[in-house]
């Protein structure tokens, strides 16, 4: 892998990431990485015809998990150049097939975005664990939905407004399952975890959210989806969460 880093940050974390990714994978097409040093930056990573482009904050690229963070993305990267069903279709098209006759409210599609996301991510992370203890993930997932949990919606009483949002139960409950699932896809997590008893704590706050049912459709996802097996198990899984989690019909 050709690769380049700019802006003011370290480049070891990437090209130790590099090394670890190419004992199993490949990303033939070279990469540039860009520090950016607002650390509210995002980490994106953009696919072009003649390289990839990866974009992290100074703060992300300085923190320990900085090379796990790396490898994630040549991983996508790797998946996009195998021409990978779910980092080539359009997620718009499946969208439109699942949601076609209905009202979504802009809430609750940006939630289907985000478990198509999800989606994304097990086929990456199906390459980044096989060269990547799953130890920093673990307890990345597990602190990112005790977080969650914590700062789900309350009642407040008299009048006490809140003055930034809550974390929404319904989508707290997708993501839980997600991190489940990938965990359990690679026998990352022991029964008795705590990210059991969260992800427990995350279905009682929305009970019209299936837990199980979320697990279990990115557990199985195919390993190797043609594009007719991946638009259906997105379609399946956008449907289950609009229509489970109670979204009106457009009415005649």
């Amino acid at each position: 892998m050709e690769l380049r880093v700019t802006g003011d940050g370290p480049a070891t974390p990437f090209l130790s990431a590099r090394d670890r990714f190419e004992t199993e994978h490949e990303v033939a097409l070279p990469v540039t990485v860009e520090i950016r040093e607002d650390p509210d930056e995002r980490t994106l990573v953009g696919h072009y015809d003649d390289h990839h482009r990866l974009v992290m904050s100074q703060q992300a690229a300085t923190s320990v998990m900085a090379p796990e963070l790396a490898i994630h993305e040549f991983a996508h990267m790797a998946r996009y150049e195998e021409e990978h069903p779910s980092h080539t279709m359009e997620t718009k098209e499946a969208l439109f097939l699942a949601l076609a006759g209905r009202s979504v409210e802009q809430r609750k599609l940006a939630h289907c975005y985000q478990i198509a996301n999800h989606m994304k991510d097990i086929y990456a992370d199906d390459l980044t664990l096989a060269v990547s203890p799953a130890d920093k993930l673990v307890s990345f997932m597990e602190s990112s939905l005790a977080a969650a949990v914590a700062d789900r919606p309350v009642e407040r009483p008299g009048d006490w407004t809140r003055l930034t949002s809550a974390a929404d139960p319904e989508i707290t409950v997708v993501n839980a399952a997600f991190a489940l699932a990938l965990l359990e896809r690679h026998d990352a997590i022991a029964d008795d975890h705590r990210l059991y008893d969260l992800a427990r704590a995350a279905a009682s706050d929305a009970p019209g959210v299936s837990l199980s049912a979320f697990k279990r459709a990115f557990r199985s996802l195919d390993a190797d989806p043609d594009e007719s097996d991946y638009r259906k198990a997105l379609v399946d899984v956008t449907r289950e969460y609009v229509l489970e989690s109670g979204e009106p019909a457009v009415a005649d």
